[in-house]
């Protein structure tokens, strides 16, 4: 009996040693593999009881740590009451844009069903983070980080630093996504927030007249004498926020995927949608705990003291809880030049390497001419068709009920135009779905003008973009001549103040249907967006992956989508498919050894 016992492990052994060479042999870039249970829970993070989504029963959900060129899979389970798309924002999505997670790209999770995106994170370091992209969703949560790893052979630009630390900010209302949302659709704005959140935490009780008892804060715990990576992003609605720990020097080392030049900040304005991160040195006395604060800009201070997020951070040797007044913002409520200012000191490291060997400054943008020009507009909001809606040169887009790409696979008419205004119209706004006719290989330039009240940030799905260029004022060709053509930072997303503008400049490399929004979620939700198409004429696998099995179908297509069997469909393809069969084939041979 011991012996045929011998035997069968022997036997077993040796298949799986043969099974694990076929995988080594088929093996390209590794796979990270996720699983997303999304669903709603109960939390009172400004001591007021809502519901919130969850992942995995975790508010903020998990960060996703993954390497560069890391085949990422996950599997999401919608266990909302309403459809979902889970934006994956920042990363690119090179050759892929079927797993964006926008309603341009995807047909949505329908509520109780499983559906599985499969990208990779080609040729990208970073931070980053990942939310749910429809019906107003991320006000109610549903986010996380997404931290990009360089691979071991590419040199970082700074000493290993001790740890790696995610923080999320952003401002949060007591009222959960459903109520904001019909808010907006009744015409009305959503007024200010009643709070900021740190890491899905209210205040720390700083001040017992304007703090409630019994909330819940965050506590990051840090060893003294040594440096952390901390990688901050501003996940909120609309409010521009300013991040500074106290007695601590920020330095910045990286902009959503770009190393930076290592600049100290006492304190950074982060904007709606960005992300950066700095290295802090733990070098305090720790004669008590610090604040770890996140507060509203660019208004009365007085008016918004419960608009600021407050966590504590906390050294192993601390000799007592944090007291005293929190450290203080810019003191410039009406001048955005001190964060303009800033705003334009962030530089890309052009000596430095990023995803691949060879240094960042390689890519000379500044010499590469232009071909195509687009002067982008917003206005604050206004009525059309009797709604009220936002625009981008006078049209608020209307997502069609048939995502654009899907409709090109099956050369469905009619569901969008290519016509998005190169300028501003002149005649009466209208709702449209107009989108940009990107050239392949082209390299655009894009002059971001915010006529709103408010800041903005807008975000570009698929790429980096160059920031090139930032001022008050009406853009004009002579705004050229201010361009920073040699190490303006790459990255997805920039700031545009009110009454000012932006310039970008962006490769059309990367094929796909790729969209263009303010961050903004109140003004997105209200149609400032639009996408821009970049097709290859000549279609290959090489610059666009086929459309994955387990894509869905909705709208004039909803006819062929199959029932509930589509809810365990994954969208395994080339290596990840081999090395699927070959689980089942051992899998198989295991249950036939002990019959």
């Amino acid at each position: 009996m011991a012996s045929s016992s011998s035997s069968t492990w022997s036997f077993l052994i040796t298949l799986i040693c043969i099974f694990l060479f076929m995988g080594l042999s088929f093996a390209g870039d590794p796979f990270k593999f996720f699983n997303f249970e999304v669903s709603y829970i109960d939390a009172s993070p400004l001591g007021v009881s809502q519901q919130v989504i969850a992942i995995n029963g975790k508010f903020p959900g998990p960060t996703m740590n993954v390497t560069t060129n890391d085949n990422v899979v996950v599997n999401v389970r919608n266990k909302l009451d309403e459809e979902l798309l889970l934006h994956w924002s920042g990363v690119q999505q090179k050759r892929s844009t079927w797993q964006d997670g926008l309603p341009g790209t995807n047909c949505p999770i329908p509520s109780k069903w499983n559906w599985t995106y499969q990208f990779q994170v080609k040729d990208q370091i970073g931070s980053f983070f990942y939310f749910p992209s429809l019906h107003f969703q991320r006000a109610s949560g549903g986010f996380g980080g997404i931290t990009i790893n360089n691979r071991e052979e590419i040199p970082i630009p700074f000493d290993l630093p001790y740890d790696d630390i995610t923080i999320m900010i952003g401002d949060w209302y007591t009222r959960n996504h459903t109520s904001l949302r019909s808010t907006l659709l009744a015409g009305k704005d959503l007024g200010k927030p009643d709070g900021v959140l740190i890491n899905g935490k209210g205040p720390y009780r700083y001040n017992d007249t304007i703090v409630p008892d019994g909330i819940d804060y965050e506590t990051i715990t840090v060893h003294p004498g040594k440096t952390y990576r901390i990688r901050v992003s501003n996940i909120g609605i609309s409010t521009s926020l300013n991040f500074r720990i106290q007695n601590h020097n920020l330095l910045l080392a990286e902009a959503e995927g770009s190393y930076t030049v290592q600049q100290n900040y006492t304190s950074l304005d982060i904007h709606v949608g960005q992300s950066y991160s700095f290295l802090v040195s733990m070098d305090q006395n720790a004669s008590s705990d610090y604040y770890i604060v996140a507060s509203a800009r660019f208004v009365n201070q007085s008016q918004w003291q419960r608009v600021t997020g407050v966590g504590i951070l906390k050294y192993t040797n601390s000799k007592g809880k944090a007291h005293g007044p929190l450290p203080e913002p810019p003191q410039d409520e009406f001048d955005k030049t001190f964060s303009m200012n800033q705003a334009r000191s962030i530089r890309w490291n052009v000596t430095a390497s990023g995803a691949r060997p060879n240094p960042q400054g390689s890519f000379r943008y500044g010499s590469i001419n232009v071909t195509e020009i687009y002067v982008v507009q917003n206005t604050p909001p206004q009525m059309v068709d009797g709604k009220r809606r936002t625009t981008l040169n006078g049209i608020s887009f209307v997502n069609p009920k048939t995502p654009i790409r899907l409709a090109d696979q099956y050369k469905l008419k009619g569901v969008y135009k290519l016509d998005f205004p190169t300028a501003p119209l002149t005649g009466p706004p209208k709702m449209e779905t107009s989108i940009i006719n990107g050239t392949y290989r082209g390299f655009m330039e894009v002059i971001l003008q915010n006529n709103d009240t408010k800041m903005h940030t807008y975000h570009m799905s698929g790429y980096a973009v160059f920031v090139v260029g930032m001022d008050f004022g009406v853009w004009s060709n002579n705004s050229r001549g201010t361009y920073n053509k040699w190490d303006g930072i790459a990255r997805t997303t920039t700031q545009v103040f009110p009454g000012a503008w932006t310039a970008i400049l962006v490769s059309l490399d990367n094929v796909g249907v790729w969209n263009l929004r303010t961050e903004n979620l109140d003004s997105w939700f209200l149609g400032q967006e639009t996408y821009i198409r970049v097709v290859n004429s000549e279609p290959t696998n090489k610059t666009e992956l086929p459309m994955p099995d387990n894509a869905l179908f909705c709208g004039q297509l909803g006819k062929l989508q199959k029932p509930q069997d589509i809810s365990y469909a994954t969208s395994m393809r080339g290596n990840e498919s081999k090395f699927s069969f070959m689980i089942i084939m051992l899998v198989s041979a295991i249950f036939v050894v002990f019959q």
